[in-house]
């Protein structure tokens, strides 16, 4: 028998079970000890696959949900797998109509979540569960900047029967928070939350969305995470990795940074490959105004990202858009003209004149660290 340091989804297993086969060309079977010990393992985003007190298999988790983990068959032979672990999630359309109230929930989780526009709160009081505890995000964009805002905060079900919903009346009622037009609530079936449960979740949501910066968060104070035990803290990591899978389904990217790539099999792997993706550079020499530029771009889910540490040119013509000279002005940046943040464009191209200021191809202006233009690399070549 072989002994699994923690537990995994049923997919997962299913697919670790085929690669064993096919590596060891045996069958064998795997015993899960118990869930305290898979989750306590599975915080730490690490795993092993043991045979009689021999490593076969060191792992790390990624997400919770993807990743890739070594294998190691025989002594001094090491093999690389990457994994899905696919997810089943329900969303029942409460209006009949896929811009008006949602409810989401999720196999084997506890968790509910709802995604209710502003308009429809009046909608919502008979729902027992939003008279819970729970964490709720207010999503809305900025009138002076056009940025994206979230607010993220917590509700206390309260002696009068009144939880989240109350909470988000309060905030349609207050001027100061005009801003926003749809909320997104995380509860339990099971009204498990109470006061600690809250405040460690309002903290991390509010911390993660703050480090992946593609969101203005209007939180004025930052949450205290209150103090709870490593297995509950364990516990919530779970609900929290479920709730970013159902976060970005509904359409919210609160959590994913503006550089994160999403890999894709059809990418040639060399020396540009790395654990974050294909980056591609743009040098040019920009003689009108006698610079010379240098940056750096990831091609992500969203477009062309280019990267903090850039360097721009300070001058743009007459040949960029209107849209990417506003970027170009809003855009945060130090001495030199250097990127203090991530920028986000449309296209290679719009990303190219981003960075010199004039009209150019971006198919052919970034290229890898070997020399092969974005254009190669999309045609196979």
């Amino acid at each position: 028998n072989y002994k699994i340091s923690s537990a995994f989804s049923y997919n997962f297993i299913l697919a670790l079970t085929r690669f064993m086969k096919e590596a060891f060309s045996l069958v064998f079977s795997i015993q899960l000890r118990s869930r305290h010990i898979w989750r306590t393992q599975r915080h730490t985003n690490s795993f092993s696959l043991m045979r009689k007190n021999t490593v076969l298999f060191n792992g790390r988790l990624q997400n919770g949900c993807t990743g890739s983990y070594t294998a190691r068959v025989t002594k001094g032979t090491e093999e690389s797998y990457n994994y899905v672990a696919r997810k089943s999630i329900n969303l029942f359309l409460m209006d009949g109509d896929a811009n008006g109230r949602i409810k989401c929930t999720l196999a084997n989780w506890t968790g509910i979540a709802y995604k209710i526009p502003r308009t429809e709160l009046d909608k919502c009081k008979e729902r027992d569960d939003l008279k819970q505890s729970g964490v709720y995000f207010l999503f809305g964009t900025s009138d002076q900047t056009g940025k994206l805002v979230v607010y993220i905060g917590q509700a206390g079900a309260r002696k009068n029967g009144e939880g989240i919903l109350n909470r988000l009346q309060e905030h349609k009622r207050n001027p100061e928070k005009d801003y926003w037009t749809e909320a997104v609530v995380f509860t339990t079936s099971n009204n498990s939350f109470g006061p600690t449960e809250i405040s460690y979740l309002e903290n991390r949501f509010c911390n993660l969305a703050i480090a992946a910066n593609r969101y203005e968060v209007k939180n004025g104070n930052a949450p205290t995470s209150g103090n709870i035990t490593e297995e509950k803290e364990s516990e919530l990591e779970e609900f929290i990795d479920f709730a970013k899978l159902i976060m970005g389904t509904l359409g919210h990217k609160v959590f994913v940074p503006l550089s994160q790539v999403t890999s894709h099999k059809d990418l040639p792997v060399d020396g540009a490959e790395t654990d974050e993706g294909i980056k591609f550079y743009l040098t040019r020499t920009v003689k009108q105004y006698g610079i010379t530029v240098n940056a750096m771009a990831k091609q992500t889910s969203d477009g062309f990202v280019v990267l903090r540490g850039s360097s721009i040119s300070p001058q743009d013509d007459s040949t960029v858009s209107a849209g990417i000279r506003e970027r170009r002005k809003s855009a945060q940046v130090g001495e030199n003209y250097v990127l203090l943040e991530d920028v986000l464009l449309a296209s290679p191209s719009g990303a190219a004149m981003f960075v010199i200021g004039k009209s150019a191809n971006g198919w052919t202006s970034w290229k890898t660290q070997d020399g092969k233009t974005l254009h190669d690399l999309e045609n196979g070549q």
